[in-house]
């Protein structure tokens, strides 16, 4: 009786092993646009950007069907971007309360929408729904002699102030960032 319960339960657990094996295996495949984290510290509060690169790689960016003019954009690609915040900041003068948004965006050619939305989890902009925009603003748009092959999502420092910055190609927009 043993033996009848043994073999199924070893087969059992070699089928749980070579499986948990292949989905290891497949986590480890590259992504087409490599997920990125973004940080900044200042006193207590913890700023944290998630988002996904997508490359230029010869191709049209803005204006495109990579990131359209005029619709809404998941503000890189595959998932949509997301900011945690461990206490509250303001983003372009909006005050925005600790906790995890998505980041959305409209581009457009001199200025962009942005959208931080209570929707969480989404992939692309699929799932977006407007009723969850916890504030939209528009930013404009510069234009830059660089171009940046990844779109990057950074924190600097803009005249002593901090911003938050998009770049992709030869487009930057700067969102002023207050603690």
């Amino acid at each position: 009786m043993k033996n009848k319960l043994l073999i199924p339960a070893i087969i059992f657990g070699v089928l749980i092993i070579l499986n948990s094996n292949s989905y290891g295996q497949e986590a480890l495949k590259p992504r087409p646009s490599p997920l990125s984290v973004t940080t900044m510290k200042f006193e207590d509060t913890y700023v944290k950007i998630t988002y996904s690169r997508p490359h230029k790689r010869g191709r049209e960016t803005f204006g495109s069907e990579l990131a359209p003019f005029g619709e809404v954009w998941r503000t890189g690609a595959n998932e949509a971007t997301e900011i945690t915040l461990t206490g509250d900041i303001k983003l372009n003068g909006h005050k925005i309360k600790a906790g995890t948004y998505s980041i959305f965006t409209i581009p457009q050619k001199e200025k962009w929408t942005v959208i931080i939305n209570k929707g969480l989890g989404q992939w692309g902009t699929y799932d977006y729904d407007k009723s969850l925009d916890l504030v939209r603003f528009e930013v404009p748009v510069e234009m830059t002699e660089i171009i940046f092959e990844p779109f990057t999502i950074s924190f600097e420092e803009k005249n002593k102030d901090n911003v938050l910055s998009m770049q992709w190609d030869k487009t930057k927009v700067s969102i002023p960032l207050e603690f």
